[in-house]
């Protein structure tokens, strides 16, 4: 390759011009996202002549939305806890009125007086009201509990269903 008769120095200056004017362009360009990053900071933000954005969530939620990864180390005294799916004693299921609300509450509530270790769940799904008992990985475990309620003889309603259940790690 031939060198322009000045002996290159303005053909060098002028190819070191173009790349540096190259990457102040691309690092220009980049900032906007670098400045979109926190999304939910960027909603909030107030703008003349726009309604106001006011978002309440846990700061995890924030992180993860942002991009941050999840945190898994736990911290002393905060319980760690895996879903899977599993079994749950039903001991009792209404429709979607108040009144089997209360009904679930207080089956639940009849549940703890029994079995105080119980975890007991009330809950909604969609269209009726269900009272769960337990964490079980095996039918036999759900099996076992489902024979303590019955022996109670206050439990009418009881039957074995496959749920998503949580386990406490340690």
């Amino acid at each position: 390759m031939a060198l322009p008769p000045s002996g290159g120095k303005p053909y060098f200056h002028n190819i070191m011009k173009r790349f540096t004017t190259a990457i102040l362009c691309i690092f220009a360009l980049s900032m906007p996202a670098f400045a979109q990053r926190d999304i939910v900071k960027n909603l909030q933000t107030d703008a003349a002549g726009q309604g106001k954005v006011t978002i309440h969530q846990d700061a995890q939620i924030t992180a993860l939305v942002n991009g941050a990864a999840a945190s898994t180390v736990s911290k002393p005294g905060e319980k760690r806890e895996l879903k899977r799916q599993g079994y749950r004693v039903q001991v009792y299921a209404g429709n979607n009125t108040s009144r089997s609300r209360n009904e679930a509450q207080d089956v639940a509530n009849k549940v703890k007086q029994y079995f105080q270790d119980a975890e007991v769940y009330a809950y909604f799904v969609s269209p009726r009201w269900l009272c769960r008992v337990g964490n079980f990985a095996s039918i036999e475990e759900a099996d076992a509990m489902m024979r303590q309620l019955k022996a109670t003889g206050v439990f009418k309603e009881i039957s074995i269903v496959r749920d998503q259940i949580t386990i406490e790690i340690n």
